[in-house]
């Protein structure tokens, strides 16, 4: 029988075998990495809020303030928002009404994290993932356990579902009760594409390239070939939110929810001058999902990934998609063999394209953006498409002393096919 002890000693004696010391641990790490010195000044990196929230974070870190308590400020901001309909308060519920939210955050200082899953009655679920690692032996809690634990900590149980979500839900049960999230996806072999008689984007793709990807052709609109479809859709629609008694200024709006709901998430990346770094993302998740369903942004190294020594990533997008690829981890490993957070961001979105060997008529319904922030300050916005589907175009917010809106670097250009199709 082998003791605790004699376990411990046969370790230490391969360690020893193989030539590896704690000294060692990081001995593969390129010189490049291991030379990043912290930035002159603080840097977040994030979608556009709407709000102050980034400013005052960015404040925060020039007080000295830890960096994942200067992402959570921001976040904690559009949860508490009910005008947000991708986070927190006022996210758009599963197909049952049921408002469910996920989070993980990740430490740089510290090497810790945690993360809640199907979190429901709860608000602020991106403090309650810190509170994981702060008190408690585990990573991930979810659905009603994690519930539970928020209460015992103090967190109020409330109801998220406002009136305007609530409307916004039955207006989408009224209209697309068969828009769901059920029958296999695009992966399966018999998947069935609903427009496969309506044309694709057929850009030259060099699967194995790193820039060798030439942006393909695809409508700004979700249907611009079928804009009269749309705009009789957008008319019935309207009627029927009259119906439910929603309001004259908020009936357009609603049916755009309805057509193509948020599917906003909010991901904060940050370091500041002593290279800390920390990341964060919260989210209500897909609008009218399968109820238990978690995506990508309660995945530690899918929808948020830190790593000390190199840096920060995070996501919004296809969830699903990004799990399979394991995006946040996969752009900071790539990143710590020397990628610029651009180069690492855009092999991570044609590592997705890979996944369905660069059929744009299966890519046309992803979507993807990645927020990247390295230990050195160097920062980068990517995106699977330069528009989302409503042809606004993919932009990200930096802070870096001064805050600004950028374009995304993008993979493709125009937007996507929202899904499910209507």
């Amino acid at each position: 029988m082998t003791t605790r002890r004699d376990f411990l000693s046969i370790g230490a004696l391969t360690a020893a075998g193989m030539g590896l010391t704690t000294r060692d641990a990081h001995a593969d790490t390129p010189d490049q990495v291991k030379q990043l010195k912290p930035p002159a000044k603080p840097v977040i990196v994030t979608r556009v809020t709407g709000d102050q929230s980034i400013q005052e974070a960015y404040q925060m870190l020039l007080d000295g303030t830890d960096t994942l308590e200067a992402a959570h400020h921001i976040c904690v901001g559009r949860e508490n928002d009910p005008r947000d309909h991708s986070v927190g308060l006022g996210g758009l519920p599963n197909e049952q009404g049921v408002v469910e939210l996920d989070s993980c955050c990740m430490h740089g200082p510290t090497r810790r994290a945690g993360s809640v899953g199907g979190v429901r009655n709860i608000k602020n679920v991106c403090l309650v993932s810190r509170k994981v690692f702060e008190h408690t032996a585990h990573v991930m809690l979810v659905a009603g356990g994690a519930e539970d634990f928020a209460v015992d900590l103090g967190f109020p149980r409330e109801n998220l579902l406002t009136e305007d979500a609530r409307k916004i839900w039955m207006l989408w049960k009224e209209s697309n009760s068969q828009m769901d999230w059920w029958g296999p996806g695009m992966a399966d072999p018999g998947w069935k594409d609903p427009y496969a008689d309506k044309p694709a984007p057929k850009p030259t793709i060099d699967l194995h390239g790193l820039s060798s990807l030439r942006p393909g052709a695809i409508p700004r609109h979700p249907g611009e070939e079928w804009q009269p479809t749309i705009h009789a859709r957008t008319q019935k629609l309207t009627e029927m939110a009259a119906d439910l008694g929603i309001e004259p200024d908020k009936r357009l709006y609603a049916v755009e929810q309805v057509l193509w709901p948020t599917t906003g998430t909010i991901h904060v990346s940050c370091v500041n001058t002593k290279g800390e770094i920390s990341g964060a993302t919260t989210t209500s998740g897909l609008a009218w999902k399968l109820p238990g369903r978690l995506g990508d942004s309660p995945v530690l190294g899918a929808g948020c990934y830190t790593d000390q020594d190199v840096g920060s990533a995070g996501a919004t997008g296809s969830g699903e998609e990004n799990i399979k690829v394991a995006g946040g981890h996969t752009i900071v490993e790539l990143m710590r063999q020397g990628y610029s957070p651009k180069e690492a961001g855009m092999e991570t979105l044609r590592r997705i394209v890979r996944l369905y060997d660069g059929d744009m008529k299966k890519i046309r319904y992803l979507d993807m953006e990645y927020y990247i922030v390295r230990k050195d300050g160097a920062y980068a916005g990517c995106s699977l498409w330069s528009t989302g589907a409503t042809g606004k175009p993919r932009v990200f917010t930096v802070h870096d002393g001064t805050y600004r809106v950028e374009k995304c670097a993008p993979l493709f250009e125009g937007g996507p096919v929202e899904w499910p199709p209507f």
